[in-house]
């Protein structure tokens, strides 16, 4: 079954930066107002994998907050994250990709049993599904970053778990492993681009292989652990003693005002914890501190001091600095991730997907944590997927429309499948910044059209 075929991606955190960066991107994309940098999945060892097109991702999602997403890509845009023109081509679609947001399961103001949140969490990505058409719908949560949760015996078996879901008195998952258990109910695949606990449950597991589903994770890879994954293997090849590695990360935002709790950031500290102890082993000191600037904005700059020891004991250091907007590197990544994913669950994956480990600080299903071997592991993997024809390959420009100058891009592409995007015709079709149809970017072809390392929406909520 091909994976070019309308698609859903429903964002767990829908109205948060990460989110509302990836809805906003998709439609830039779609009308061709904006390359696609950062979306490896547009690079030249993925460009014949049958993947979703850009016109045939549908979004909706969850979210506990009632900020507007074309609210919220006006503040996006007033940091200098979206750009103006992109903004004002874009507000009409965002305000009807907002109608496909749904709200989202909060522990403070559910009452009932948490199978009873499941439940309505499930009916309405089903409902999504059905309304329009989708041939299967990927899950990603771009949440707020929650703490580890103690384990308790419930989260061992599937049959106990359900059991405990039952009971109005307890509340054995944390919002995003219940966000997880709703989304394999209503048998969609399911990545968690947060370090959060989510899909990280042996029931939950027991769960996606029983369904025959297909799963990934956990904590996307966007700026210093994406350059410790590339440098900490440099030390090591050249069998130079690393004996300190110091971090400290600045940010604003929602995340950085969520992870000024020390009780929410301790997920967030131990997942790049763990990665540079697989990277360097256990011995090697590594503080890391995250302070929230709210000065900086969406900005984020991180600083790593890296103390090493060379011939004869010399004792030698890098310093480094990177600075940028978290929400632009994170936005593409989950865009690609819902492509390979949906393409994984066509060709009939199920379980995590250790090949994904490329994208993300805390992989499941893979204890590689060294980029270039990720990057390998990836395009071997991508490289058994399904791949288009030769005839969809063409690179032959479509036949211009009789007034290309008056025709709207979104109504050139017909039906869902049927034309448009770079999977399909070649290269992408330009036009001017008011040509964005106000069926925003779950349009594909149906009558209505929706977040950075976890996304900052207003709660630790679905």
């Amino acid at each position: 079954m091909s994976a070019n075929v309308p698609t859903g991606l429903w964002l767990v955190g829908a109205r948060g930066s990460v989110s509302t960066t990836a809805v906003t991107g998709l439609l830039a994309l779609r009308a061709g107002l904006t390359a696609p940098t950062g979306c490896v999945t547009e690079t030249e060892p993925f460009t014949g994998v049958d993947l979703p097109s850009w016109e045939n991702l549908v979004v909706g999602g969850h979210d506990v907050v009632g900020t507007p997403l074309d609210k919220r890509a006006e503040q996006l845009a007033e940091s200098g994250l979206i750009p103006p023109r992109v903004l004002a081509a874009t507000t009409a679609a965002l305000r009807t990709a907002d109608t496909e947001i749904r709200d989202g399961y909060h522990p403070a103001t559910h009452t009932g049993s948490q199978a009873d949140a499941a439940a309505r969490l499930s009916a309405d990505i089903v409902d999504f599904r059905e309304r329009h058409g989708l041939a299967r719908v990927i899950v990603v949560n771009v949440s707020s970053t929650e703490p580890p949760v103690p384990h308790v015996p419930e989260h061992d078996t599937l049959a106990a778990l359900e059991q405990a879901l039952a009971d109005p008195a307890r509340t054995v998952l944390p919002p995003s492993s219940l966000t997880a258990y709703a989304a394999l109910r209503a048998g969609c695949p399911y990545v968690d681009f947060t370090p959060s606990p989510g899909i990280r449950l042996p029931a939950l597991h027991e769960l996606a292989m029983t369904a025959g589903l297909p799963y990934a994770g956990s904590d996307g890879k966007t700026g210093e652990t994406l350059l410790r994954t590339v440098l900490a293997p440099m030390f090591t090849a050249r069998a130079l003693r690393v004996r300190s590695w110091s971090g400290t990360n600045l940010l604003g935002g929602g995340d950085g005002a969520n992870l000024a709790d020390p009780t929410q950031a301790r997920g967030k500290l131990e997942s790049k914890a763990r990665g540079l102890a697989a990277l360097l082993g256990e011995g090697v000191t590594a503080p890391l501190h995250i302070d929230n600037v709210p000065d900086l904005g969406e900005q984020k700059t991180a600083w790593d001091h890296v103390s090493f020891e060379g011939f004869l004991g010399a004792r030698m250091s890098l310093q480094l600095t990177w600075t940028g907007l978290d929400s632009a590197l994170a936005a593409p990544l989950v865009l690609d991730l819902a492509r390979l994913t949906a393409a994984a669950h066509a060709a009939g994956a199920k379980g995590p997907l250790g090949a994904l480990a490329f994208f993300f600080k805390d992989p499941v299903g893979s204890t590689e944590h060294r980029f270039a071997e990720q990057t390998t592991t990836l395009t071997r993997w991508a490289a058994t997927l399904p791949h288009h024809s030769p005839a969809q390959l063409s690179t032959t420009p479509p036949t211009p429309p009789e007034n290309p100058s008056t025709t709207d891009r979104m109504a050139l592409r017909g039906a869902p499948g049927e034309g448009g995007g770079r999977d399909q015709v070649g290269a992408p079709t330009t036009v001017s910044s008011g040509e964005v149809a106000e069926a925003g970017p779950g349009a594909g072809g149906q009558s209505s059209r929706e977040g950075s390392s976890g996304g900052d929406e207003g709660g630790p909520a679905c």
